[in-house]
C-alpha cells in the first residue's frame, strides 16, 4: 500500500511544527478546559494592569495634591507675615523703621510717595519712639529725594518729641546721602559707602559709527534747542554749557541742603563736595556721619526701644504673587528662546 494514502496520517498544522508563532487566540487543541485556563489567565492579567494603572493615578494624585497643598501653605505664611507685620495692628511703644532699598525713582520700591507714606504713618503713631530711615541706596532723581527730604523736615518740625535717624547699610551715595542729611544722626558700618555728594548726566555719541554706516541722520524741530544733545550729532559747546550749568546749579542745591542738614558737623575739606565716596570710618572722621551703628543697636541704645514696628509700604499679596508669575513666565519664555536658539 502506498504510504500517502495511509488513512492514519493527520493533516499538516503549521503552528504544531512552530507553537512559538501560534497566535495568543489560537486554541491548542488541549480540550475544553485547557481553553478556559487560558481565557482566564488573560482575564487577570488585564485585571492586575487596571490594578497597577489606578495605583500609579492615585499616587500621582496624591503627589499632586500634596504640592497644591505646599504651595497653598506657602502663600498662608506670607499672608500670616504680611498681617503680623501691618502697622494698623496694636503694639505698644515701639521704633518705628522705614525702608530706602535702591534706586530713588518714580515708580520703584523707592519712590518718594512710598517713602512719604511710610514716614507719616510712622510719626502719626502715638506709640512711635522714635523713627529709623534704613538707607542702602546708590541714588536717584535728585527731584524725589528732594520731596522725601522736605518731607522729613516738615514731620521733625510737626513731631518735635520724635527724633529721627539715618542708618546706613551698604551704600548710602548720591540722592541717598541727601535723604539722610534730613536725620537728626546718621549711623553707619565701617565698611559702609557713604558720600557721592555730586550730579551727573549720562550719554552716548554715535556720530562716526552713522558715517561708518553709511547711515543719514535726518531731525525736524520745531525750536533751535530742541534737539539737545541729540547723540547723533556732534557735540555743540553752547549746548554743554547749558547743560553743565543746569547740573552745576542742582549740585549746589544738594550742597546747601547737606550743610542744612549737617551744621558744624562737617569737615572742611575740599573733596567733601566732589563726588567723591568713603568708608563708613573715613566718613566718620569727614563728619559724614556720626557714630557706628546698627539699626538695632540705634533702637536699643539711643532710642531706648527695642521692639521695631516696620512701616515701610509694601506690595499686597496679590500683587507680589502676579509679579513673581510674571516674572517666573518671563525666564521661562526667555529659556525656550535661548534654548531654540541654540540648536
Amino acid at each position: 500500500m502506498n504510504d500517502t494514502q495511509d488513512s492514519g496520517a493527520k493533516p499538516h498544522d503549521p503552528w504544531t511544527q512552530n507553537p512559538t508563532s501560534r497566535p495568543l487566540d489560537y486554541p491548542t487543541g488541549g480540550g475544553e478546559a485547557e481553553n478556559e485556563g487560558w481565557h482566564r489567565d488573560v482575564m487577570e492579567n488585564v485585571l492586575l494592569e487596571s490594578v497597577r494603572e489606578q495605583r500609579r493615578a492615585r499616587r500621582w494624585g496624591i503627589f499632586f495634591k500634596s504640592l497644591v497643598f505646599v504651595y497653598l501653605f506657602a502663600l498662608l505664611f506670607v499672608f500670616v507675615g504680611d498681617w503680623e507685620e501691618s502697622p494698623g495692628l496694636p503694639v505698644g511703644r515701639h521704633t518705628a523703621l522705614v525702608e530706602v532699598d535702591g534706586l530713588i525713582a518714580a515708580g520703584q520700591d523707592a519712590s518718594a510717595d512710598n517713602i512719604v507714606a511710610g514716614l507719616r504713618a510712622a510719626f502719626e503713631d502715638k506709640k512711635t519712639a522714635g523713627v529709623i530711615v534704613r538707607i542702602n541706596s546708590p541714588g536717584g532723581s535728585p527731584v524725589q529725594a528732594g520731596y522725601v527730604y522736605d518731607e522729613i523736615r516738615r514731620l521733625r518740625q510737626k513731631h518735635p518729641e520724635t527724633p529721627l535717624y539715618a542708618v546706613v547699610t551698604d551704600v548710602c551715595a548720591s540722592g541717598g546721602y541727601y535723604i539722610a542729611a534730613a536725620a537728626d544722626n546718621i549711623y553707619a558700618n565701617k565698611a559702609s559707602i557713604v558720600g557721592s555728594i555730586g550730579v551727573r548726566m549720562d550719554s552716548f555719541g554715535f556720530v562716526e559709527a552713522l558715517e561708518k554706516l553709511g547711515v543719514e541722520r535726518r531731525l525736524l524741530t520745531a525750536g533751535d534747542s530742541k534737539g539737545l544733545l541729540d547723540p547723533f550729532l556732534p557735540l555743540d559747546k553752547q549746548e554743554v554749557g547749558h547743560v553743565q550749568s543746569m547740573l552745576n546749579n542742582i549740585h549746589q542745591q544738594f550742597i546747601e541742603t547737606v550743610k542744612e542738614g549737617r551744621g558744624d558737623r562737617l569737615k572742611n575739606d575740599p573733596q567733601l563736595f566732589s563726588g567723591l565716596m568713603w568708608t563708613g570710618e573715613q566718613a566718620l572722621e569727614l563728619g559724614l556721619v556720626d557714630e557706628l551703628l546698627s539699626a538695632s543697636q540705634v533702637a536699643r541704645d539711643v532710642i531706648g526701644v527695642d521692639t521695631v514696628r516696620d512701616y515701610t509700604p509694601r506690595q499686597d499679596l496679590l500683587s507680589r504673587f502676579a509679579d513673581r508669575l510674571g516674572l517666573a513666565f518671563s525666564k521661562g519664555v526667555s529659556a525656550l528662546v535661548g534654548n531654540n536658539a541654540l540648536r
